[in-house]
């Protein structure tokens, strides 16, 4: 069976502790969707990490992890990214399976991306750069690249053909401002490495997982919000990031999804341009973003900050099935005085519990319910039903609204600020 966890607002909701939190139930963890746009962060014994396309589940011995077929991966950071932990996971070879259906991001796919992005202006989408939007353009258009095909004698003809063609893109953008001779020079060394790794026909692996019946945690990265079928189109990511990803993004069938987690914070955060109905462009917001230390994990930019959005959560909830809610960051709101949370649009004078069709057009103004602060000093090592009444009144609000039970509360980064509600 698979059990999969997902972000429910715009990323960046902390899935990396829950998923690490998560895995010693599970035999295998995988990434399904994304690239190394996504930045899951973990804490644990005084150490901090940064995962961007390595599972979450690679820290906790003796179980496997596998960057699925609907990952795009690119060689150089991988590399990057195994470098920074292979002092805490030695055994990373062993452990660490890559689908070699997976696209690859090539040098100019990232040239590509910056390319896009400056010729938009004022109306660019707020990439990353990290080149996953022309990685799956070209998966989309027939004309990827697959990890698999690092093991074809004609690995080198094929990259020079695809690479001229991106090169006509390039200049038709006036674009200039790169090195590809040296860029390449990265890229053909992390190849290499690349095939010292364990390269997978991972479809065949997750189903005999399945029917030897050992358990399955599948990753997601991004947010719901960032779908590019129900997000904030055309301000989201290029991926399915919603639980239906996990189908086409491993190569199961949908009778083998069992259970749905859902993370949120216990506010909202936006990285880069898009509708944001509850955002806080003030002094208050710039606070949030402070004490919550909303930097981008993956870019270092600076989160939008602004408070929980129920209409949104409760649209994507609906959306990814979702069975169990996880909040995120309740130690942010620490001692606030009052706390608002949106329950309703209003929308050109018509009141709303609805997501409008085309957010990005709409004149939002949120309908706001207030609650009173909690203190600053909560008592995590008594558990959840001893926390402040007021706390505990807004957790249980949320999940009144949604419909849906919050099993788990964070409040910290560590593995040991974690509440279980039973």
């Amino acid at each position: 069976m698979i059990d999969v966890i997902l972000g429910l607002q715009w990323g960046d909701e902390g899935k990396g502790k829950i998923a690490d939190y998560l895995t010693p139930k599970y035999d295998l963890v995988a990434r399904f969707q994304g690239g190394p746009n996504a930045g899951h962060s973990l804490e644990f014994e005084g150490k901090k990490f940064v995962l961007n396309t390595i599972p979450s589940g690679i820290f906790r011995k003796n179980i496997l992890n596998l960057i699925g077929n609907g990952v795009v991966i690119d060689p150089i950071r991988l590399g990057e990214e195994i470098d920074r932990i292979k002092d805490e996971c030695p055994d990373y070879h062993e452990r660490l399976l890559i689908s070699q259906k997976a696209h690859l991001i090539l040098p100019t796919h990232r040239i590509l991306d910056a390319a896009s992005e400056a010729s938009k202006g004022k109306d660019k989408i707020g990439s990353t750069l990290r080149g996953i939007g022309p990685t799956y353009k070209d998966k989309i258009g027939r004309s990827g690249m697959r990890v698999g095909d690092i093991l074809d004698p004609d690995f080198n003809q094929k990259y020079r053909s695809t690479v001229e063609n991106h090169l006509k893109q390039i200049e038709f953008f006036g674009f200039t401002d790169f090195d590809l001779q040296t860029e390449e020079t990265k890229f053909f060394a992390a190849i290499e490495r690349l095939k010292t790794l364990k390269l997978v026909n991972s479809e065949y692996l997750i189903h005999q997982y399945i029917s030897e019946g050992k358990k399955v945690l599948a990753e997601g990265a991004q947010g719901s919000m960032l779908d590019v079928e129900f997000g904030t189109y055309p301000y989201v990511t290029s991926s399915n990031t919603l639980s239906g990803g996990v189908c086409t993004g491993l190569g199961v069938a949908p009778k083998h999804i069992r259970k749905v987690y859902g993370i949120f914070k216990a506010y909202c955060t936006r990285v880069g341009s898009g509708p944001f109905p509850t955002e806080l462009d003030n002094a208050l917001g710039e606070e949030i973003r402070q004490l919550g230390h909303e930097f981008g994990a993956t870019t270092g930019r600076e989160r939008r900050t602004g408070w929980l959005d129920l209409v949104a959560l409760k649209y994507t909830c609906m959306l990814n099935g979702v069975d169990e809610l996880i909040m995120m960051k309740g130690d942010v709101l620490n001692g606030f005085d009052e706390l608002n949370v949106a329950t309703a649009y209003n929308i050109n004078g018509v009141i709303t519990s609805e997501v409008p069709a085309n957010l990005c057009n709409s004149q939002i103004e949120p309908v706001y319910q207030s609650f009173p602060g909690w203190g600053k000093d909560l008592n995590l090592n008594a558990g959840y039903d001893a926390m402040d009444s007021t706390f505990k009144n807004y957790v249980e609000f949320i999940e009144n609204y949604i419909g849906c039970k919050i099993s788990v509360v964070s409040m910290g980064p560590g593995r040991d600020e974690t509440l279980v509600r039973n």
